[in-house]
């Protein structure tokens, strides 16, 4: 299914084919991030995680049949409100091609997925450096969670947890 986005642009689903762009789109994140060091995906795991075991959902958003952002995201659960939700992981659009309205039209496509699935949530996370992505976010009605802080737990600490009694 493509979602029109407008008369140039669609965004659709991501299938096995589009793997190369998928991860460039996460190193182009990454180097955005500061955090390029940390990319460990390799087209063979994304295929494996993504395509054969459905870990996850892509959507490509398209220009004039030309790549030019992405969007990664899966569901999670709320169990106050006994529902799913859709996280998004991540999302990102090429630098040139942004300020034209794409960013918006992107989670709203995603909230209409979120609807059509009956999830209660649309969620995600952004680095608080990032403030013109935090006003973006704003303006769309989002609110940042208070009292809330994420833990994680990965890496040699994850094995030295998994190993304990």
């Amino acid at each position: 299914m493509n979602y029109v986005l407008d008369d140039n642009t669609i965004l659709r689903f991501a299938n096995r084919e589009d793997v190369s762009v998928v991860l460039q789109f996460i190193k182009d994140l990454a180097e955005y991030e500061g955090m390029i060091d940390q990319v460990e995906a390799t087209e063979e795991i994304l295929i494996e995680a993504i395509f054969s075991n459905k870990k996850a959902e892509v959507l490509i958003c398209e220009n004039n049949a030309e790549p030019i952002g992405f969007v990664l995201f899966y569901h999670n659960f709320s169990t106050f409100l006994g529902r799913p939700g859709v996280y998004i992981e991540d999302l990102y659009i090429k630098p040139e091609k942004r300020n034209k309205g794409l960013g918006t039209k992107i989670i709203s496509v995603l909230g209409k997925i979120a609807l059509e699935r009956n999830c209660g949530r649309l969620e995600w996370w952004c680095l608080d450096w990032n403030k013109k992505s935090i006003q973006f976010y704003l303006g769309l009605g989002a609110e940042a969670m208070q009292d809330w802080t994420v833990y994680r737990v990965s890496g040699n600490q994850l094995k030295k947890l998994a190993e304990l009694p």
